[in-house]
């Protein structure tokens, strides 16, 4: 039998009569369950939310994307794409062409939206777009001496929009054409096929084109925007990142998914952990309800102490006693906490059990489990309770034998 953690269990779970003391020791076990079960659950609400976001945006934009460092454009490299596609870990490469026009209309309504000329047969971007609007064909194609176009549904909305209808567009090539050689400018005109309809996360609307109509558009001839990447996992984007920058060389720039949305990424970590530290606050309230109850065993077994010593007990394994005592809550309440948190989660994962206030592309509150944070939460709370427990069993380790025996 391991003596101390026999005497460490005693002097914290008395059945002779509830004190002071076992009321304070209940409490701390109340609150470091509640606070983790809490942290648990708030992080897999950050995590869901992430996934969702996360889920959304690569709807748009790509695994990778590789474009010039110094170059708005770049000229079209079969061969560059050949190399790319060879990597073990690429399904698709695809070209597109992308850019700001001012949008016209008859009635004299202008307006600055965002253009990108796509591959529509080997796009996986564009194709997803399509399939998520069932019994739906987007065809972009030249019919009738005039490409077509798919706008968002909030133009069509915004201009009242109609299939067939035709709309002009101007890019900045062609008004600086028209500013330098004082002409007309060049308008290319676009037939309305159909629209799509997002909620808007990124902002801005994105009207697409076929990627002929894009360059003829900003007067690119044999040049492209740059290449859109597609992984057989998303999650391996920074690794093949690094083997493709290898083989494309340092004049092309290649971002990941998460690089392209940086900012709105990064203010999501920065809110998750912000709640952890903030909630971790809980806890530590309940921890220094462990330095009141260890230092009132401790004076209330003071004799005991000294006994203990007197038989030979070293200082350090008095100290390990108390040690033991904070450890021992803190294994309790985190265990409960986390059953707690963990079945409260997957019960508001298998039923939604809260429900969004509004309409946010999901009608419950989104929740994942990562591993991760439950072992950051759980070593975290016991690493407050052995620092709890660091004070009383200083304490205890100083405790003289005569002064000991003499004071009772």
């Amino acid at each position: 039998m391991n003596i101390i953690q026999f005497i460490s269990r005693r002097y914290l779970f008395s059945k002779k009569h509830i004190s002071l003391i076992s009321i304070l020791t209940g409490i701390s076990i109340g609150g470091i369950t509640i606070g983790t079960a809490l942290l648990i659950v708030i992080l897999s609400v950050f995590n869901g939310f992430f996934d969702v976001i996360r889920g959304y945006l690569l709807s748009f934009d790509p695994d990778m994307r590789i474009e010039r460092v110094e170059e708005t454009t770049m000229l079209f490299d079969q061969q560059m794409m050949d190399q790319i596609l060879d990597h073990e870990e690429v399904v698709s490469v695809s070209p597109y062409v992308e850019g700001k026009v001012m949008l016209a209309f008859q009635n004299g309504q202008n307006e600055v939206i965002d253009v990108r000329g796509v591959d529509e047969e080997n796009d996986p971007l564009f194709q997803e777009l399509e399939a998520s609007r069932e019994n739906t064909e987007y065809d972009i194609s030249v019919r009738n001496g005039s490409p077509g176009t798919i706008v968002s549904e909030s133009l069509v909305n915004r201009y009242r929009l109609e299939p067939g209808d035709e709309i002009a567009m101007l890019s900045p090539s062609g008004m600086r054409r028209a500013l330098t050689q004082f002409s007309s400018p060049r308008v290319s005109r676009f037939e309305v096929r159909n629209s799509y309809d997002t909620h808007q996360i990124v902002a801005g609307d994105v009207v697409y084109v076929s990627l002929e109509a894009a360059q003829r558009l900003f007067n690119m001839r044999n040049e492209i925007s740059g290449f859109d990447v597609q992984l057989t996992d998303t999650d391996l984007a920074e690794e093949v990142k690094a083997d493709l920058q290898g083989i494309i060389g340092s004049e092309y720039m290649i971002e990941t998914w998460y690089d392209l949305q940086k900012p709105l990424y990064d203010v999501m970590y920065l809110e998750k952990w912000g709640s952890y530290f903030i909630l971790m606050i809980i806890v530590l309230v309940a921890v220094l309800n462990i330095v009141g109850s260890l230092t009132m065993i401790v004076i209330q077994k003071k004799r005991d102490i000294g006994v203990l010593i007197s038989m030979g007990m070293t200082p350090k394994k008095i100290k390990k006693i108390f040690q033991s005592q904070g450890l021992q809550i803190g294994l309790i309440g985190c265990g409960i906490g986390g059953v707690i948190g963990i079945a409260l989660t997957l019960a508001q994962k298998e039923f939604g059990l809260v429900k969004l206030s509004s309409s946010f592309i999901i009608d419950a509150y989104p929740v994942a489990i990562q591993i991760s944070d439950i072992v950051i939460v759980l070593i975290g709370t016991m690493l407050l309770c052995l620092l709890a427990s660091w004070y009383p069993a200083m304490r205890a380790a100083s405790v003289e034998p005569a002064d000991a025996v003499r004071d009772e």
